[in-house]
């Protein structure tokens, strides 16, 4: 009976460290499967989830430079360059060296990034519908995430 004892506070001390109690863990996973699930709505463009978002922030602030849309998508330039040279060459975007300061490369959709704003009108509705919400739970779990993403 001690043995039993001494075993179930063992596991209670050690609860808190399961993999199921972790946030960011339960984050790490949804996450990964949701950007899964955006994948055959944008593999008929050529986009990647990646690619989707920097278009997204483009129709929100278009011509901003990589270090302001890195800044927008918590990117760095490193890993943004070679997603830019991708949208770029398949015509969604084109990049620009500042004139009055070189380091500066400006970032400006193309008529297609531009059209493509309409195509995509739907994606957002097939994506919180094909995870079993509708769009009221989905506005009320955005709103959670991004009440975290301020506390971070």
């Amino acid at each position: 009976m001690k043995t039993q004892a001494k075993q179930d506070n063992k596991e209670k001390k050690y609860d808190l460290l399961r993999l199921d109690n972790q946030l960011c863990f339960s984050l790490y996973v949804c996450s990964k499967e949701i950007i899964r699930q955006y994948k055959p709505l944008l593999d008929p463009y050529g986009l990647t989830y990646t690619g989707y978002i920097i278009l997204m922030a483009l129709w929100e602030e278009d011509g901003i430079t990589i270090k302001d849309l890195g800044e927008r998508l918590y990117l760095d330039s490193g890993t943004l360059t070679p997603l830019l040279k991708k949208l770029e060459s398949q015509g969604y975007i084109t990049r620009s060296r500042s004139k009055k300061d070189e380091r500066n490369v400006y970032i400006t959709l193309t008529k297609k990034g531009r059209d493509f704003q309409d195509e995509a009108l739907s994606i957002p509705e097939k994506m919180v519908c094909s995870l079993g919400l509708d769009m009221e739970e989905g506005k009320r779990l955005i709103d959670e995430l991004h009440r975290l993403m301020k506390l971070l």
